[in-house]
């Protein structure tokens, strides 16, 4: 029995075009979630990369093609480009193939909660729209990318699930994390003095659910490095889904109770493997 469908997911921070954009499992998931709206929520396509070094595989086109594919099957499609995507944001205001263009966007969410939806890059304290290892330096990010990369290759010839490497990278360096917590608690003052009740965003490649100071942040973290995506019910429940081999749940909020997930076990690779398929019909309903 297939399960209901979803009312919205958030899916930011795909960098298509680059080799360390994990598509194979994205468009797994695009291709078994069902939902009535979907964001896309910033640095879909890094057209920055491409620029540089083009590189552009038949598992990327296929991403495209299954987001061209539900926007024609009747969900609802938002583009908001980030900053290696920055190009589109000219075409705001524009529908190109059934997917809608804009800078940002407000969603109500079903228990009546209003959230700001954006990418995030406005919020970096350098104001360069980079990333939290850039403050480490570029070639630091680069050379953890190309080292995941490997690492997942040679666990993936050993039938051993995928690693977030960068998971247990991010929350043991102090400085890192010092800017999570500065990027995180800049969202929510900015919202909360703004009017919302939240805000969905992306940027950092480090998801997460969070109330600070009575507003909800909520990060759909990236299919660069952690595999996740933002998912709400048709009760205004949100879960932080994490999609490889080992599907699961890394947090969730139902109105303003907040409870963590896996990160850890996810981290450290000792979540038991399930395939999507046999996932299909209950890992996309929300928790009891």
């Amino acid at each position: 029995m297939a399960s209901p469908p979803l009312r919205t997911v958030f899916v930011s921070d795909v960098h298509l075009g680059t080799p360390d954009c994990k598509a194979e499992y994205l468009l797994d998931f695009l291709r078994h979630v069902r939902c009535r709206q979907l964001y896309l929520v910033g640095d879909i396509i890094d057209l920055e990369a491409l620029r540089q070094h083009p590189y552009w595989p038949a598992t990327h086109a296929a991403v495209l093609g299954q987001l061209l594919r539900m926007a024609r099957s009747g969900t609802e499609v938002i583009y908001i480009p980030g900053n290696h995507d920055a190009a589109l944001r000219g075409l705001a205001g524009q529908c190109i193939g059934g997917i809608r263009i804009m800078r940002d966007a407000l969603h109500i969410g079903a228990d009546g909660r209003r959230f700001r939806v954006s990418h995030g890059d406005e919020f970096d304290p350098h104001h360069g729209g980079k990333r939290w290892l850039y403050q480490l330096g570029d070639t630091s990010q680069q050379l953890i990318c190309w080292f995941n990369r490997r690492l997942n290759r040679w666990r993936r010839r050993r039938a051993l699930p995928y690693l977030a490497l960068t998971i247990i990278i991010k929350s043991r360096i102090a400085r890192a994390l010092a800017y999570i917590q500065q990027f995180e608690h800049l969202v929510a003052a900015t919202a909360k003095e703004q009017g919302f009740d939240g805000h969905i965003c992306g940027h950092i490649h480090f998801g997460g659910i969070r109330n600070i100071d009575g507003v909800l942040y909520c990060n759909d973290g990236d299919w660069v490095e952690h595999c996740t995506a933002l998912t709400e019910d048709d009760s205004g429940y949100l879960e932080l889904m994490h999609w490889t081999e080992q599907q699961t749940c890394l947090a969730n909020a139902r109105g303003d109770l907040v409870q963590p997930g896996a990160v850890s076990a996810l981290a450290f690779g000792a979540l038991p493997a399930v395939t999507s398929m046999q996932l299909g019909a209950d890992r996309l309903r929300p928790a009891a």
